[in-house]
């Protein structure tokens, strides 16, 4: 799952703080798959706690988006191993945290 944490500060002249979480996802998405997209609002039950690493807790907070760029295949980042598209059925078969199924599960009943 493409995904990262908001910039209080600007990196560089270049890479201004996030305005917003919703600016900080839009900016992740883009960088991490080559998408643009349009985050919205903050999927029903899709905050939640990861331990990735024993005794390392991460908040992890989900938001829906819409592709704007959908012909732009996606891309996979230096930040990671694979890339895949999947349909909503088979997402339970996958390889991640619960909470992630639960989250986009969510999503797709919202839509």
């Amino acid at each position: 799952m493409p995904g990262g944490r908001l910039e209080i500060s600007a990196q560089s002249q270049t890479e201004p703080a996030d305005d917003s979480p919703e600016g900080a996802v839009e900016r992740e998405l883009l960088e991490e798959t080559g998408w643009l997209v349009k985050a919205h609002s903050l999927i029903d039950g899709g905050v939640w706690i990861y331990e990735p690493i024993r005794g390392r807790r991460v908040l992890i907070v989900t938001y829906g988006c819409t592709v704007l760029n959908p012909e732009q295949e996606p891309v996979i980042s230096h930040e990671h191993k694979h890339i895949g598209l999947f349909a909503a059925d088979e997402v339970r078969g996958l390889n991640m945290p619960e909470g992630y199924k639960h989250s986009i599960a969510a999503w797709y009943r919202q839509k």
